[in-house]
């Protein structure tokens, strides 16, 4: 029998649950996307005029490594002025081309074959193959609603093994919308610490919060210099095509990732770079406005939900809402299926984050209130229709 020309952890990674109705969706005519995890604004113009001045004046060339000074340096700063967390843009400042491939550096720098890594669920498709990837053992952690998806350190504890090296979290979450309290990070801080583990803190939505303070891990007392901190554009300044991100870390950690991203990527995208540093130095205005749009949208899906019968908690963060949808007797894949088929509303099956999902359906509120408002009406047509 001949060998497989695949390595085995690429075969033991499932395909993305959240493409296979985004394929669906785009062979059919008149759907609604609640689906897809991005902004429906188009970035602002100044962000992108900044991006086409580095291209007429001939700054189309490799930049360092780390990436440019001045937007590490801004990086830095806007860190300084949001959470009091300051690192040195010299040496723990890294700028990559998007959240997910500091992820990956970040896994292929740290995680040996064998090393466990807890993973907080439901998560991001990526979380658990990024650590597979790396050769590691993802361990799941779950969350249940009854905690508003918060994760607890009790439940992280009962997780913790001799092999563990590292909790991975992500707040404010995605797929549920759910912010951490202070009380419950500075928990986990303490179990980080008594064990001697490394956290990861992906914090891509950290400027997405509606009436609530978003706690960055690294700025809790002793947790700089054992957290690896992600961040980056996509979200808040409506930059997802600019693939632009960054991971900050001790200056031993992050030269180790530095060394991945080097031989991976060699640098970002330059004139991405700058238009980043335009959004940091001047689109603050730009993020409130964005923000307020969507903490309408929220109100709306929210209370549509929840009159329709689909018990929903309040999301205070990113722009997601997570319905539970068991009260229809459907799973969240037939519900998903049925809502885009019969209905033309496309969501994503909870389950596709994982099995913490299951019985509830991710859908985003980045699309028009006019759309919204016409969604919740099909949904309801849907939910009737079950009864």
């Amino acid at each position: 029998m001949s060998r497989s020309r695949l390595s085995q952890k690429i075969t033991s990674i499932p395909p993305s649950g959240i493409r296979r109705f985004f394929d669906i969706a785009a062979t059919m005519k008149d759907v609604i996307s609640l689906g897809i995890g991005e902004p429906d604004f188009v970035t602002p113009r100044h962000i992108s005029d900044a991006a086409i001045r580095s291209i007429i004046d001939g700054d189309t060339h490799y930049t360092s490594n780390s990436g440019t000074i001045e937007l590490r340096t801004a990086v830095a700063d806007k860190l300084a002025e949001l959470y009091g967390v300051r690192y040195n843009p010299e040496n723990q400042v890294l700028i990559t081309v998007g959240v997910s491939e500091a992820l990956q550096c970040a896994m292929l720098a740290l995680v040996d074959p064998g090393d466990e890594v807890l993973v907080v669920e439901p998560c991001f498709v990526a979380y658990k193959p990024s650590v597979v990837l790396a050769g590691g053992a993802p361990v799941v952690v779950p969350t249940r609603v009854r905690d508003g998806f918060e994760v607890t350190a009790e439940e992280i504890e009962k997780y913790i093994t001799p092999k563990t090296k590292m909790i991975f979290i992500g707040y404010p979450n995605n797929p549920t919308g759910a912010v951490m309290t202070k009380k419950r990070l500075l928990e986990i801080a303490a179990l980080a610490e008594k064990y001697d583990l490394l956290v990861l803190s992906d914090e891509i939505y950290d400027r997405l919060v509606y009436g609530v303070e978003h706690i960055n891990f690294a700025s809790l007392p002793g947790m700089q210099d054992r957290t690896v901190l992600l961040g980056g554009f996509s979200k808040s300044y409506a930059m997802t095509g600019w693939r632009v991100g960054y991971v900050c870390a001790n200056p031993e950690i992050l030269g180790a990732i530095r060394k991945v991203h080097q031989y991976a990527i060699m640098s970002a995208p330059t004139m991405a770079q700058h238009a980043a540093l335009e959004a940091l130095q001047h689109g603050e205005q730009d993020v409130r406005d964005m923000v307020n749009e969507y903490d309408l949208r929220r109100q709306t899906i929210l209370a549509g939900l929840n009159t329709i019968g689909l018990p929903t908690f309040e999301p205070r963060g990113a722009f997601y809402v997570f319905p539970d949808v068991r009260p229809t007797g459907l799973t969240s894949n037939e519900f998903s299926e049925k809502l885009l088929m019969e209905q033309h509303v496309a969501a994503v099956p909870g389950d596709a984050f994982g099995e913490s999902g299951a019985g509830f359906v991710r859908m985003s509120y980045c699309n028009s209130m006019e759309n919204i408002e016409e969604a919740l009406e099909r949904i309801e047509h849907l939910v009737k229709a079950t009864r």
